[in-house]
């Protein structure tokens, strides 16, 4: 996602700095192809024109102060990839780098912090999803397995939304990379945090809604779900649906964090019911067919 957003301000003669972990200079060779390795990523980043590179993370507050330094706006494309453990149910792995409250959360008031003390950075741009529902099968799944990644980017975008002297887009988007190809007027935005039905939807579609934003003083301050709907029921591009969203005036829930880890242990509960009764299916299910093998002998 953050490649195709680099090459989409590229095409706009838009100066950009990019934060990566890699090195550059450790890939056999340059490319921004999906299943190219993140040094080739890097090295192919490296040879974009107006593109600069700054090493680091979101977890270390003077790269982020270094990559805001003189910029207008800040894309925060990252999310957190650490899959739960078992050593997670005797031990917090909360303050671990990668955990997603460091990432979605943590990382995110290190950008503000930077944008505020920039002094030019006026917009933050983040890639959240959706994540109000914390009872949904798959914000769940998804909390369960992820280690919270739903209920932390929650909670970044609540520090967006506190945060008054920096802007914010907060973007929503439908499953990206099943698709590789959007149908034709299929495009849809909803402002104010507003629901839509899950949907897949391109990451170039995404890049570009998030690209786009910039240029809409109206999409400042506001929560945009992005989704696909069937073909001529939406919109071709996102110039029109972005001319037509206002900033939020809803209020956003601020007790979501605990109801997603009741949401959690609740469904681990009825995981491990439901295995009960499977375990004690298959053994009644074997000790019938030992009688019946007896019987049989």
């Amino acid at each position: 996602l953050g490649r195709l957003a680099v090459q989409q301000l590229v095409s706009k003669n838009v100066r950009v700095r990019v934060l990566l972990r890699h090195d550059p200079a450790s890939a056999s060779e340059a490319s921004g192809a999906a299943e190219a390795t993140a040094p080739q990523v890097a090295a192919w980043l490296k040879g974009m024109p107006g593109v600069t590179l700054v090493k680091g993370d979101v977890n270390d507050r003077d790269s982020i102060m270094a990559l805001l330094d003189g910029c207008s706006a800040c894309l925060a494309m990252h999310g957190a990839r650490r899959m739960r453990k078992l050593s997670d149910l005797w031990q917090d792995p909360s303050e671990e780098p990668t955990h997603s409250k460091q990432i979605n959360y943590v990382g995110v008031q290190n950008i503000i912090n930077a944008a505020r003390a920039s002094g030019t950075c006026k917009r933050i741009v983040r890639v959240t999803g959706k994540g109000e529902d914390p009872w949904s099968v798959f914000s769940i799944l998804i909390n369960g397995l992820g280690s919270m990644a739903k209920a932390w980017n929650y909670e970044g975008e609540q520090l967006l939304r506190a945060c008054e002297d920096v802007d914010y887009t907060i973007v929503r988007p439908g499953v990206m990379g099943r698709v590789q190809a959007l149908e034709p007027d299929s495009l849809a935005l909803a402002d104010n945090g507003g629901d839509l039905k899950v949907a897949p939807i391109t990451h170039d579609a995404i890049a570009s809604l998030c690209v786009s934003a910039l240029e809409y003083p109206n999409a400042a301050r506001a929560t945009l779900c992005a989704m696909t709907v069937p073909t001529g029921e939406g919109a071709s591009s996102w110039a029109p649906l972005l001319s037509k969203v206002g900033r939020d005036t809803r209020p956003f829930r601020t007790n979501l964090l605990a109801e997603h880890m009741r949401a959690v242990r609740a469904g681990a509960a009825a995981g491990l019911s439901v295995l009960a009764i499977m375990t004690a299916l298959l053994v009644q299910a074997a000790r019938a067919a030992m009688a019946l093998l007896l019987l049989t002998e």
